[in-house]
């Protein structure tokens, strides 16, 4: 039987699909919002990449939590912390943006530890990697049609309609939330020592060669799609029939088909494909590259990259999180799959606060061009990375 598309576990996506689906709107409006309040691209690209910044920083805490403690508790009670945040959005400025993008990066660290974490310890070994991308496909259905709809309700609805979105989104996640039943793991009354504080943390990373390389290409491929994330909706004005909800629409729908196409053939044997991971970088710097030539080559770059950048953005997160659940020790497992997203965070905050500046200082394009070399950094990292022994499990 494959549990991984059985009736519990789409309750689980759905709910993931809820909870995510406000960001495909944030994402279009907090720039464009920002920018119209007088805020530069080094502002813009602070609040933005604040979300996943907080993220990072509570995501290796909120393993460890939900590992000791359990989630359905902890989990409902950040249900109605995120709707706090949604509704903040709509009665604030400036400075309530970043507040509210740092109550939902703190949620989101707890949020998603907690369904990832359920569904590694439910599915059979096998189904993890398909469970893991279905679970991150649900995430980024909102994306498909979000951005359009952002446009839309801006253009036609102005706050009055971005306030009667957020409000009803914060209601509907937060009713459904609390009818799922979520499988939790089992409490644990001791934390195995190597897992406890920072320095033991930091140093777990640095110590398993595994998790170090993974959780190093995972972040430097994040900061290309941070950047997107950020700055597409003020660098697609600038180009000939370029439309930031299109190219959203285009890039998430393609890590939709990717995930769905390919969510039995992302490999789940618990060996070091290295060829596959560093192909899947090439094409992200392809796809980046692309984005950085979109000024002067028009509207088919821009597309062409958004189909690029979302084919490596579907297929490297499933395919080094399933690695990394066979070859990481036991015992510490959900921390450290927990500090592996922590990287992943870290790249897609970077992609706005590191770059927003290269924007102020040069051009979109410029900053576009050094994500591209980011990119080709992780190609090579993996090509002096072609063998990789596990650790003792």
């Amino acid at each position: 039987m494959n549990k991984a598309v059985s009736a519990p576990f789409v309750r689980l996506y759905t709910l993931a699909l809820l909870f995510f689906s406000a960001n495909s709107i944030l994402n279009v409006i907090v720039p464009i919002r920002s920018e119209v309040l007088g805020a530069s691209n080094s502002h813009i690209g602070f609040i933005m990449g604040a979300y996943m910044f907080t993220s990072m920083l509570f995501r290796p805490w909120a393993g460890h939590l939900v590992q000791k403690h359990g989630a359905v508790l902890v989990l409902r009670f950040l249900l109605i912390v995120n709707g706090l945040a949604l509704v903040l959005y709509t009665c604030t400025g400036l400075e309530g943006y970043l507040a509210a993008r740092v109550m939902q990066g703190v949620c989101t660290a707890f949020f998603s530890m907690a369904l990832q974490i359920g569904i590694i310890d439910a599915l059979p070994e096998e189904q993890r990697s398909q469970g893991l991308s279905l679970y991150s496909l649900f995430t980024y259905i909102p994306t498909i049609i979000g951005p359009l709809m952002a446009i839309g309700i801006w253009d036609h609805g102005g706050m009055s309609g971005f306030t009667i979105t957020m409000v009803v989104i914060a209601l509907v996640t937060g009713i459904f939330g609390y009818s799922v039943p979520i499988h939790s793991v089992r409490p644990q009354e001791n934390t195995p020592k190597e897992i406890t504080g920072m320095r033991a943390l930091l140093s777990h990373i640095v110590s398993n060669r595994p998790l170090l390389i993974c959780s190093l290409l995972m972040m430097i491929a994040s900061v290309v799609f941070g950047t997107v994330t950020a700055f597409i909706p003020l660098y697609a004005r600038q180009i000939s029939y370029g439309h930031a909800g299109l190219y959203l629409m285009i890039q998430s729908l393609i890590v939709v088909v990717a995930r769905f196409a390919f969510s039995k053939r992302i490999p789940s044997d618990g060996k070091w494909h290295a060829w596959f991971v560093g192909g899947i970088c090439l094409i992200g710097a392809i796809g980046s590259s692309l984005l950085s030539l979109s000024l002067a080559w028009g509207p088919i770059a821009l597309y062409a990259a958004a189909v690029l950048i979302g084919i490596a953005q579907a297929i490297l997160y499933p395919t080094l999180t399933s690695y990394l659940t066979f070859v990481l020790p036991g015992t510490s497992r959900n921390v450290c799959i927990g500090l592996f997203i922590a990287a992943a965070d870290l790249g897609v905050s970077m992609g706005g606060m590191a770059m927003g500046p290269i924007a102020d200082r040069f051009s979109y394009s410029t900053m576009y061009a050094v994500s591209a070399g980011l990119a080709a950094i992780a190609v090579y990292i993996t090509w002096m990375n072609r063998t990789m022994e596990s650790p003792m499990q």
